[in-house]
């Protein structure tokens, strides 16, 4: 049986999954509360493998490198996934990486994560990595899309739209839920449009 794959991605209503340069809004736009956080660290608290694209991974080992103890950046579910083991899909990286139990596998995306799926004992996750999860997506092998949609628009400094050239999907919902009175989370299964 194949591991399942979850596709993790934070959003703003608007769609963008991060902030431009010239944007003002903190980590999180600013509305990570203490449901979410909490969470946030009891997703991570599960045995699982993480999956990262190399343009989301240098990002977050920057971020990482850079930040203090007692920045946001360092949330407790943050130091929990960057404990878990990890493959870094890429093929520009080398070993080893400023990561714990990190590995680069390069090569096509489709064609790693593929056989990551037939070969794990335990859930994959991956958080961000865009470009890679909607090549992905299209290919059929996302079992499910977890948005957390924070409430703001970000229409004037929004970068990075997150389905921006993805394919068409039908989506069935399977949970949702309300953290913080403000910010949903919503668990989707992607199937292809035909």
């Amino acid at each position: 049986m194949a591991a399942v794959y979850t596709w993790d991605v934070f959003s703003t209503l608007d769609g963008y999954g991060s902030y431009g340069p010239d944007g003002d809004w903190g980590g999180y736009w600013g509305k990570q509360g203490p449901e979410l956080l909490d969470h946030r660290l009891s997703l991570y608290g599960e045995e699982q493998r993480m999956v990262f694209g190399a343009n989301t991974f240098r990002p977050f080992v920057q971020m990482l490198a850079a930040s203090t103890e007692e920045s946001d950046v360092r949330d407790p579910w943050v130091t929990r996934m960057r404990s878990l083991p990890a493959t870094v899909v890429s093929t520009t990286l080398e070993g080893p990486l400023d990561w714990p139990d990190a590995s680069v596998m390069s090569g096509d995306a489709v064609d790693v994560v593929a056989r990551l799926k037939e070969e794990s004992e335990v859930p994959l996750r991956s958080h961000g990595s865009l470009s890679m999860n909607r090549a992905l997506m299209a290919a059929g092998l996302v079992d499910r899309v977890q948005v957390t949609l924070f409430p703001v628009l970000s229409g004037r400094t929004g970068a990075e739209p997150i389905f921006r050239g993805a394919a068409d999907f039908d989506l069935e919902l399977i949970e949702h839920r309300t953290l913080d009175g403000r910010t949903q989370e919503l668990i989707y299964r992607p199937t292809l449009h035909r």
